[in-house]
């Protein structure tokens, strides 16, 4: 059973003194890593702001996660093997497929079918992980074709890697790929497919962790489970379950019930943790920038469990 570490969800700021003042703070309050999402929105760009956070702390750094369909695996794996190369190891690069339609738009980027942006996902993380390998890369598939010498390399070892989704294929792909597995609820602007799934949160978990458990075998041990807390409330239990309740449409009894949430007093959020990481593996919450103080009682806890 791993141990358990925590990230730190940021990426909003103005200037480089308030980019540096958020990781700093993550790290002062016991974060073991800073990550940022990818999105067309006002966060920073994942990439750069990451290597500036390594340059400037001694955190882990991570995407949580890209979008594969914004990106070419061979200018990501060059970017990527760079920025771990330069931080000496500590890059935790998370891929997907890449979900929300507002990104799309924006972009103007085509949102294929679901079936072929997993194909294509699959591709690109074999991919990566040749372009991470010694020598060069000499791949043919069906959406990527890259020749080259795969360089510069990364650090010692190649960086983390993180894959994010909750269907059955790309918790396939990521048993077999991954060193950490993101369980992601779904389409998380889609409040009525999320509710659906918090109303039966065990359940839906019990089968996703039942398949990357299938699918890894033996790799499962050695895997790290991932999960984003959309919602902390630190206080009263059933006082937090209702306000976070009524912020996402649905049910007290789901709210508690659901891994993506954490309600109550420090001991109880410890306690439910604790639980979660028997029941399910999951020893990485990632706690958004807003929580990362009300949650730091928690960490403090947990240390060193």
């Amino acid at each position: 059973m791993h141990p358990f570490r925590f990230g730190a969800m940021v990426g909003r700021a103005a200037s480089r003194r308030e980019w540096l003042d958020q990781v700093r703070t993550a790290e002062d309050l016991g974060y073991s890593t800073v990550f940022i999402s990818d999105h067309f929105s006002d966060k920073l760009a994942p990439l750069p702001a990451l290597a500036m956070a390594a340059e400037n702390t001694s955190l882990n750094i991570g995407t949580l996660v890209l979008a594969n369909d914004f990106r070419h695996p061979a200018v990501l794996a060059k970017e990527a093997a760079t920025v771990d190369l330069l931080s000496e190891g500590r890059l935790e690069l998370g891929i997907g497929t890449g979900w929300d339609e507002v990104d799309y738009a924006a972009s103007g980027i085509r949102k294929d079918p679901p079936r072929i942006q997993v194909d294509r996902f699959e591709e690109a993380v074999v991919v990566l992980r040749e372009s991470w390998s010694e020598g060069p890369v000499d791949f043919d598939g069906e959406h990527y074709r890259i020749h080259h010498e795969g360089l510069p390399k990364p650090g010692e070892d190649r960086p983390t890697l993180l894959i994010g989704g909750g269907g059955r294929r790309m918790l396939g792909i990521a048993a077999r790929y991954a060193d950490i597995v993101g369980i992601s609820a779904g389409e998380i602007t889609n409040r009525t497919e999320l509710r659906a799934r918090l109303v039966r949160a065990g359940e839906v978990m019990d089968a996703k962790i039942g398949r990357v458990r299938e699918v890894a075998a033996e790799r499962f041990e050695g895997l790290e489970i991932n999960i984003l807390t959309f919602g902390l409330e630190v206080g009263d239990r059933r006082h937090g379950a209702e306000k976070l309740a009524r912020a996402w449409d649905t049910e007290p009894e789901a709210i508690l019930a659901s891994p993506h949430f954490l309600v109550g007093s420090p001991e109880e959020i410890a306690a439910v943790l604790v639980e979660r990481r028997e029941r399910w593996g999951i020893n990485y919450p990632v706690i958004q920038q807003q929580s990362l103080e009300a949650f730091a009682p928690v960490m403090e806890l947990l240390s060193g469990s």
